[in-house]
């Protein structure tokens, strides 16, 4: 388990001081993929170095399995981070190195040579799907395939966290999602809690279990990734997920036209689209006004801003028919005239 207590983070500046974090709590759950996002300059990043206290805190705990990292330095503290390992958006890769030797180097800084540490960097090339570029260097690798290395390294003193500061943000969108693969697949078959940290929603939603918003550097919302996605509570999450704007949408004054939005969180697709069956079964056309949705495995993931007529009794039958799919929410959205 890790907890984050009322930490807090101010930097001094020549223009005075700046407040990154401001009493952050937080829980995750050991062998948990927990998300934590926010926008540019939310703090993220800085919460992340706190939690491995590659930054000190002003103020808090943080506590990893009952140690206070935060009264850790020097050898002990040294020891704490072999277990908190991280991997960034730049790689962060020995470009002199080869890939076999990139994945030794943690072993060799804390002690383990030879065979030993070159059997176990090959059995962690295995694992990333990487054995075969165990002798090239890193600038003969894709972005991809250097991430997959700077994994292998970050799994070589067997951590029990490791921390993804952006981890996907320099990839292709199929780049991305193998990566996030592969981390839920370590995480499945080495039970290792990862911390991502992320300003893409996206990211969230496709590989976390809970997660955390922050907003200068406060966390406003926390929960089930589920519930937050279906039903985010603050204008800050909102923000994150509906990207296209969940301000009341307007429309001119005379209009019948009543908005649901409706999202989708893992809804199972089905051989006619719901829309079209919604004006199948209920005899209700929707104008879609705006769509946002993707298929992640099966599922569907998104939103999508419906314009229904005929009254409060259609309006409704809409909202109780698309809520009893699974995996659906539907609400009817205030509208500014």
């Amino acid at each position: 388990m890790i907890e984050i207590k009322n930490l807090s983070k101010t930097y001094k500046t020549a223009d005075g001081a700046v407040e990154a974090l401001k009493n952050v709590d937080i829980s995750i759950p050991d062998g948990d993929i927990f998300g934590i996002i926010g926008m540019s300059g939310a703090g993220k990043s800085t919460l992340v170095r706190c939690i491995n206290m590659l930054e000190r805190p002003t103020e808090g705990t943080v506590v990893i399995d009952g140690t206070d990292m935060v009264q850790l330095d020097g050898k002990a503290l040294r020891e704490a981070r072999r277990k908190i390992t991280m991997i960034f958006q730049g790689f962060n890769l020995l470009m002199q190195r080869t890939v076999l030797k990139n994945v030794c180097f943690p072993m060799e800084l804390a002690g383990i040579r030879g065979r030993e540490a070159v059997k176990r960097a090959t059995e962690l090339l295995e694992v990333v799907g990487l054995a075969d570029k165990a002798n090239v260097y890193p600038a003969q690798l894709s972005g991809g395939q250097q991430q997959r290395v700077a994994i292998a390294r970050a799994l070589a003193t067997s951590p029990e966290v490791l921390l993804c500061d952006e981890a996907t943000s320099a990839l292709d969108p199929t780049t991305t999602r193998s990566i996030l693969d592969l981390l839920s697949e370590i995480n499945g078959k080495l039970g290792i809690t990862i911390i991502v940290i992320t300003h893409q929603m996206s990211v969230v939603e496709s590989v976390c279990r809970h997660v955390a918003i922050l907003e200068n550097g406060t966390v406003v919302e926390q929960g089930e990734v589920g519930e937050v996605f279906s039903n985010p509570k603050t204008e800050a999450a909102r923000k994150l997920v509906f990207p296209e704007g969940d301000t009341d949408p307007v429309i001119a004054r005379d209009s019948e036209e009543v908005f649901i939005r409706v999202v989708f969180n893992g809804a199972k697709a089905t051989a006619t689209p719901l829309i079209a069956q919604l004006a199948i079964d209920k005899g209700i056309a929707a104008n879609i006004s705006y769509a946002s949705t993707r298929s992640i495995g099966d599922g569907s993931y998104g939103s999508m801003l419906l314009g229904i007529t005929g009254g409060p009794e259609n309006v409704q039958t809409a909202i109780d028919y698309l809520q009893q799919m699974p995996g659906v929410i539907a609400r009817e959205v205030p509208v500014n005239v």
